[in-house]
């Protein structure tokens, strides 16, 4: 096999590169990291990140800075991190929304949720639940289901708008089901939610911790959570899937890393994530929050984002939605 300058060159560049990156790994971090967050402040994600980012801070030695980078969806962020140098000092905290659905919607893909990052750790999951407003005649999942079979076409529910995470649950929700209803779409939950309570819609799938406050004052009804266990929070609330088996949907937050990232590094990051998640006043935040404490390997995150990739696929292709 012949070498050209340019081969050798490569060779050379590759071999300075495997001899750095052990030196840079064993000393990392050296400066601050910066936490890409790619929604808005004061969501649920930006709050989930900025109790990470303070733990992971002590444990590392360095400043973990949140950075919000909202726009287009989460997408602008996730792409940011996507494409910054794999030395550990750009990551993202990463929701359903930026590595399943977005990816599954949008019809120019600025990045791929696979390959392009590498996974840190599954941080939390943050259940959804099915609201109702209080002048609906259902008191549980059973009775909505009967409601609107024999009402086929009657009702309708809101979601925080087009392609968002609780609009596909609303449909995951029908598919399984074997209801129909009709979906309107909101630009934001708050104003979804606003008209839930005013009986402008009767029906809705929320963030449990936007609407567990409205729960607990009796102004909505909280026939079931999304997730696979019963919440916490509220623990004789049943799931949707004591109803309607295999039914889960959930908002959920991690870390990922982008691709080349060396493997000492994402374990280190890892070790200082998963160390965050074991503070007890995060802890008891979580639990206010209703959200579930997980804590993975980056293997089982890798597993986790292929599996959410498989279950809304279908969902994404029977809604037609598409994203620009």
């Amino acid at each position: 096999m012949g070498f050209n300058r340019r081969t050798v060159l490569g060779l050379a560049a590759g071999s300075i590169v495997a001899s750095v990156l052990p030196a840079a790994a064993d000393t990392f971090p050296e400066r601050a990291i910066t936490l890409v967050v790619p929604f808005a402040a004061g969501g649920s994600t930006d709050l989930v990140a900025r109790l990470v980012a303070a733990n992971m801070s002590k444990s590392l030695g360095q400043q973990v800075i949140v950075e919000n980078v909202g726009g287009a969806g989460g997408n602008l962020g996730a792409a940011r991190v996507a494409k910054a140098d794999p030395d550990g000092y750009t990551i993202l905290m990463g929701t359903v929304a930026t590595h399943a659905l977005n990816p599954l919607m949008l019809k120019t893909k600025p990045y791929d949720p696979v390959t392009d990052f590498a996974p840190v750790s599954l941080l939390v999951v943050v259940p959804n639940v099915l609201v109702v407003n209080p002048q609906l005649p259902v008191n549980n999942v059973k009775e909505l289901i009967d409601l609107l079979k024999a009402n086929p076409d009657k009702y309708s529910y809101a979601s925080s708008g087009n392609g968002t995470p609780l609009h596909l649950s609303g449909e995951l929700f029908k598919s399984m089901a074997g209801v129909k209803m009709e979906h309107i779409p909101y630009k934001g939950a708050g104003p979804a939610l606003n008209d839930l309570l005013g009986n402008q819609v009767s029906i809705m799938f929320d963030n449990l911790p936007s609407s567990s406050a409205h729960i607990k004052a009796k102004s909505l009804k909280g026939l079931g959570v999304t997730t696979k266990d019963r919440a916490p929070s509220f623990p004789d609330m049943p799931t949707v899937a004591e109803t309607v088996p295999g039914y889960e949907t959930y908002t959920w937050n991690a870390l990922f890393a982008p691709a080349g990232t060396p493997p000492e590094i994402v374990a280190s990051l890892n070790k200082a994530a998963n160390t965050a998640l074991t503070n007890p006043e995060l802890i008891t935040r979580m639990n206010d929050f209703s959200a579930q404490i997980v804590g993975s390997t980056p293997e089982a995150l890798a597993d986790h984002v292929k599996a959410e990739i498989a279950k809304w696929e279908p969902i994404v292709k029977s809604t037609g939605v598409t994203l620009d």
